[in-house]
């Protein structure tokens, strides 16, 4: 049998980060909250981030450290709850956490720790949370949205979607949130994975030989690179700056690598000079891992000692080394995606409060927006921040 409707000032769909974080900061603003997931815990995606530690921010926090179609969206969110804002939080939990490289943060413990800590935010006088119930309807009328989950009904007067984007749908990840902003008549930006192992066809499978191997590089697309670590795997490539390439790669775009980051264009030439009876061999494995080489010289189809090649062929295949083309085939997907590009148009909302500006009441935070963060704790800052911006209107 039903329950009877229960009334609420906000309703949240989805106890993610961004919705947890809008609970709590409406909560203690005296709201009644309603905070419903699928799930059958809070903070599913917080729990598995950073192997299990969360990369809950990164100090390097910056706008242009973000994708979107507008690439102002993000800026007045972001100023209003910076990484300082949430550290502050988590040191104030007594959270002992750490810098791990290029300004992301971790917990020296658990992620589950970050989970406890935004659900004691909730005051439980306030925010009300529903697990595991499949919600089956959401409409909207007389200055109200009704929301059926399971065999109970709630109403609010407003409603903030935070049900992230279709990436890792083994943790229950669907399009909920874009099926539910068309039904209100919101534009959507076409989701696509980012952060995503790239993989690679034809010609270069042979590369896929080299599963395991990993090396220093710079990931180049179009005018966008990253330094650091590529990886490759048993269907292309992976590792740091791969992901972070992803996220700005189109079908049909090669990806640029360079092997040898920290030598300059003449470097083979000079170690001719230097050391003329050096095979090319031994020349190229002093800086990159022995299989890695192999396969690499072979496509380069030089050999011989340094002394006995031109000048010509060594500045090519110094070349060719830092600037290796290849062209992947597609990504590994959403199944193997970190997030989720795209989304809940920027058009369609107030960068200020993440209201909907022709649907009052209804609100869209954190991955289900259209906003992309880099690889490194960026998007758990976005969740924070957008939460935050929506918990402080609702």
């Amino acid at each position: 049998m039903a329950k009877p409707p229960s009334h609420y000032d906000a309703i949240i769909l989805g106890a993610g980060g961004a919705g947890l974080m809008c609970a709590a900061v409406a909560g203690q603003r005296g709201r009644k909250i309603l905070l419903i997931d699928h799930a059958d815990e809070p903070g599913k995606k917080i729990l598995i981030s950073g192997g299990g530690r969360c990369n809950f921010t990164n100090s390097g926090t910056a706008p242009d450290r973000f994708l979107s179609q507008n690439r102002h969206f993000a800026k007045s969110a972001l100023s209003r709850y910076s990484p300082a804002d949430f550290i502050a939080l988590v040191d104030h939990y007594g959270i002992d956490w750490h810098e791990k490289t290029l300004g992301q943060l971790f917990c020296d413990g658990s992620a589950r720790q970050i989970v406890d800590m935004l659900m004691a935010e909730c005051p439980d006088q306030a925010v009300s949370l529903s697990l595991g119930k499949e919600i089956t309807d959401v409409s909207h009328s007389d200055g109200r949205y009704r929301v059926e989950y399971g065999r109970e009904t709630a109403f609010a007067p407003s409603l903030v979607v935070a049900t992230g984007g279709p990436s890792i749908p083994k943790m229950g990840a669907t399009g909920f949130a874009y099926d539910l902003a068309r039904k209100f008549g919101l534009k959507i930006v076409e989701p696509r994975p980012a952060l995503v192992p790239l993989t690679l066809g034809g010609e270069e499978t042979l590369f896929r030989s080299l599963s395991g191997v990993s090396a220093p590089v710079i990931a180049r697309c179009g005018k966008t690179a990253f330094r650091e670590a590529a990886l490759f795997t048993h269907k292309g490539l992976s590792g740091p700056a791969i992901l972070q390439i992803s996220s700005f790669w189109q079908h049909g775009e090669p990806v640029e690598i360079d092997f040898i980051p920290d030598l300059p264009g003449d470097w083979l030439i000079q170690a001719k000079r230097q050391l003329p009876r050096l095979s090319f061999k031994k020349a190229i494995n002093a800086h990159l891992p022995a299989r890695l080489t192999e396969t690499l010289i072979e496509r380069i189809a030089l050999e011989g000692e340094l002394g006995n090649l031109t000048d010509k062929k060594l500045d090519e295949a110094a070349r060719r080394l830092s600037h290796w083309r290849f062209m992947p085939n597609g990504t590994e997907g959403f199944a193997k995606a970190e997030v989720t590009a795209g989304g809940i148009s920027t058009a369609e909302i107030s960068s200020k409060n993440m209201e909907a500006s022709q649907v009052p009441g209804l609100y869209a935070i954190g991955e289900a927006v259209d906003v992309t963060g880099w690889l490194g704790g960026y998007n758990f800052q976005w969740a924070w921040a957008s939460g935050h911006a929506a918990g402080k209107a609702i």
